[in-house]
């Protein structure tokens, strides 16, 4: 149940009907909704027409729930992983005081069942209200929400998840990828820029890389960890003019903000979800000859300045500015190397989530970068404390290469807390983070879809310089396709988000949605009326957020917080509370398709090497014709391998990328000084055969050089032989023996070299040698009893038997 809706005659259902696994997160399914259907309530013979109500209706159906909207039957969605733990291990006296049973809790007449009368058998549950900010049916929801039990209620997230398998020599570690779109001021490229009244910003997404060891499946026993970072645009008022049909419409300020008001309402609520420090990385360009994104830069300087004077220097918002489009054309500088520097200074600062404490690994080999980690460490693990919020203009090809680099930085201190790695680092070119790559390109391609019209135009392989020469003709498609979405179909997509999301309600007599001249009113709710308290330009964050700095404020246990949870209790047998249950479904009929409908991307499988002798590892860097899935996206042809230079001699790159990019966000455009720094290119090199034009068959069968890296039918060279020799002499002279004691054959001389004594002794009961294990007389009778029972022979129930099913009964239905 999705909800309900009602535009201009009667309420219509939304209804989920078909649905499909994305990811696990212990034990908790998380579906994409795959199909949907609208029914109509009232009886047709009651129903008065409307003459627009179909045009609503399509309008709304615009909205392809199909397209990236997620939901769980037990996990929250809406909140990150640290938040969901957090709760669960908040002192349950506290609660059961302050919580009372709300109304509809009264609607399940089997909830207090059995658990007065058996004391220990009442087990009891931890239920928190969304975070409303990304929930996108809140307000198909809400006629219903104090009236129907909360099962009923199913919140949805628009934007990304996927997950991936990292096998570390058969230990399988699943890598997650969650992003939540904002459903406040949400909307189009151009259609929705900066931010709105109430500090909501536009392409607002908070990205959370979740990782754990799958061989574990719960959340009290198993390695969880995950960090989290914000993406968003400028918090200011401040707009493009789309009706001048130009590439790179100019930006214009459309309000003077002197007290950063709205900023401060933005920042305020980041410190109540993340909590301190605030580091903002603005990828904007700072060095432009006519001012054009460099408007920004000075504006949110401003504002940050502003807002930091009345902050404790220990909590100040931190800002670093840095042009990535400048230092992609500089010849002396490389993007991702300066990018991994921001990247570790960040993570050290706002640290990451783990719900195990350091290993002791980490005590007997300290490491310098794990000592100067920050984060707020307790008894159960560590807690992330601040965010990294990035942003450009557009928050799609630079924020999405920025947020890998810091991305694979966290992937490093996570696999080092879950103690995988012995140091917090990772290389390039290893299977471990091409996997992640892959899963962040796939990431960026959604998000840049639903708010750009396309996909990325600038990829990481840009940035490293190694993408092929077919890359730059799919960079111009990209880059057109961004153009027509954002020239033609954005204005209709943006009147579907708004009927969706309840910021129009169509009422009879008053202009239909189609008819507005534009929607800032309805985003700017104090255009419409004036607000009865004018919040403080000194003190301009929430009471109480403050004092618990760096700690997030929505993750501390106080009296509001509590209000916002309530507790369940459960018989210790109820089946929703059986986690073995829950996720193997023993009572329901098992498919192969619904049982491997999770198709993931494995490491193993898709990215290692598969010639054997080749290190399994995945943390090993592979050369580029060495992995299973080629690092330069060329998927389909397996004759040629193009091999890179990334020399000085490089040929610079086609005069067709430099043209036609200049309408996507990173193309430096009207930078005239900076177009003698051109910076240096790979250059592919395609390797054939020239003597044999013939189609190249691969081999089935490998050569023992290919396998060994030697041929074994040859005969030894004479270096080699001589080699031995001494070896053999060395190893007479080392291990003398008695000759009396020697019983050997004498054309068997090179026995004497080494005589092997076994030097450890291993039980019947080991890994290499076990006993077949025994079963006692009832387990064998069960057996037989199991064998006969299939065979159609049922022995009579037992008085026993009929006394637990009678309980069974009683406990769960009476």
């Amino acid at each position: 149940l999705t909800g309900f809706v009602r535009f201009l005659e009667g309420y219509y259902i939304v209804l989920i009907t078909k649905r499909r696994k994305m990811a696990d997160i212990g034990g908790h399914a998380i579906y994409k909704i795959e199909d949907t259907n609208m029914i109509y309530i009232p009886n047709d013979s009651v129903r008065v027409t409307h003459p627009d109500e179909a045009r609503y209706l399509r309008i709304f159906q615009n909205v392809d729930l199909s397209s990236n909207f997620y939901f769980s039957y037990s996990y929250d969605l809406s909140h990150s992983l640290q938040y969901n733990l957090t709760v669960l291990r908040m002192p349950l006296e506290t609660l059961k005081t302050e919580t009372t049973q709300t109304r509809q809790e009264s609607f399940d007449i089997f909830e207090d069942e059995g658990l007065s009368t058996q004391g220990g058998s009442g087990v009891f549950g931890i239920c928190s209200k969304p975070y409303e900010k990304y929930v996108w049916n809140g307000k198909l929801l809400e006629a219903v929400k104090n009236t129907v039990h909360r099962d009923w209620l199913l919140y949805i997230i628009h934007g990304f998840c996927g997950q991936s398998k990292l096998l570390i020599y058969g230990r399988p570690i699943y890598v997650t990828l969650i992003a939540r779109r904002s459903s406040k001021f949400a909307g189009t490229r151009f259609l929705k820029r900066g931010a709105n009244c109430e500090g909501d910003v536009a392409n607002e997404v908070e990205t959370e890389q979740i990782l754990y060891d799958a061989s574990v499946m719960s959340f009290s026993a198993g390695s969880y960890s995950s960090y989290v970072q914000v993406r968003g645009s400028v918090p200011l008022y401040w707009s493009q003019d789309i009706s001048t049909m130009m590439p790179k419409p100019p930006i214009t300020l459309d309000q003077a903000d002197p007290f950063a008001h709205v900023a401060a309402l933005h920042f305020d609520q980041m410190l109540q979800r993340f909590g301190s420090p605030i580091i903002i990385l603005n990828l904007v360009k700072e060095r432009e000859k006519r001012k054009h994104e460099r408007i920004l830069s000075e504006e949110l300087v401003a504002a940050v300045t502003y807002l930091n004077q009345f902050l404790p220097p220990e909590h100040a918002i931190i800002y670093i500015p840095w042009d990535m489009a400048k230092y992609t054309k500089s010849k002396l500088c490389n993007v991702l190397d300066r990018l991994n520097v921001i990247a570790e200074s960040v993570v050290k600062k706002t640290g990451f989530f783990v719900n195990r404490p350091d290993s002791y690994c980490s005590i007997l080999r300290p490491d310098e970068k794990w000592n100067e980690l920050g984060g707020y460490v307790v008894s159960t693990g560590r807690l992330q404390t601040g965010v990294l919020r990035t942003n450009c203009v557009d928050c799609l090809d630079r924020t999405n290469t920025a947020q890998f680099m810091v991305g694979k930085c966290a992937l490093a201190y996570q696999l080092y807390s879950l103690g995988l790695i012995d140091k917090p680092n990772l290389q390039f070119d290893t299977d471990a983070v091409r996997l992640f790559e892959e899963l962040y390109e796939d990431h960026g391609d959604t998000l840049s879809l639903q708010y750009g019209g396309s996909q990325l135009v600038h990829r990481v392989k840009t940035y490293r310089k190694i993408a092929p020469w077919t890359q730059h003709s799919k960079d111009i498609m990209q880059t057109l396709s961004r153009y027509y979405s954002n020239a033609f179909s954005d204005a209709d997509r943006q009147d579907s988000i708004n009927l969706f999301l309840g910021v129009f309600k169509p009422t009879e007599g008053k202009p239909h949605l189609w008819e507005l001249p534009t929607d800032f009113y309805l985003h700017h709710k104090n255009t419409l009326c004036l607000s009865q308290t004018r919040r403080s330009y000194t003190y301009w964050w929430t009471t109480g957020v403050l004092k618990h700095l760096p700690l997030p404020f929505d993750e501390v246990t106080c009296a509001e917080n509590r209000r916002k949870l309530t507790v369940k209790k459960f018989h210790k047998y109820e089946e929703e509370i059986d986690i073995h249950n829950e996720f193997f479904r023993p009572y329901e009929l098992s498919s192969f398709d619904e049982t491997f409908c999770l198709a993931m991307t494995n490491s193993t499988r898709d990215f290692m090497p598969k010639n054997v002798g080749i290190d399994p590892s995945p943390f090993t860097v592979r050369k580029p014709d060495e992995t299973g899935k080629s690092v330069l996206g060329n998927k389909s042809n397996r004759e040629e391998t193009v091999l890179q230079r990334k020399t000085a001699a490089s040929a610079p790159p086609p005069p067709s990328e430099e043209a036609v990019s200049s309408s996507s966000e990173d193309d430096s455009g009207t930078d005239k000084e900076d177009e003698g720094a051109v910076s240096q290119r790979s250059t592919p090199v395609k390797v054939t055969d020239t003597g044999d034009n013939t189609k190249i068959t691969e081999n089935v069968v490998q050569s023992t050089k290919d396998v060994y890296g030697v041929n074994l039918s040859d005969v030894p060279s004479e270096d080699d032989l001589t080699i031995y020799t001494r070896f053999v002499q060395l190893g007479q002279s080392q291990h003398k023996q008695d000759k009396n004691s020697q019983q050997f054959c004498s054309k068997h001389h090179l026995d004497r070299v080494i005589n092997l004594i076994p030097i450890s002794s291993f039980s019947q009961d080991n890994i290499y040698e076990v006993q077949p294990p025994r079963a006692d007389r009832k387990s064998i009778e069960i057996f037989h009893a199991h064998i006969q029972a299939g065979r159609g022979n049922m022995q009579p129930l037992g008085k026993d038997d009929f006394l637990m099913y009678r309980e069974y009964i009683r406990n769960r239905y009476m």
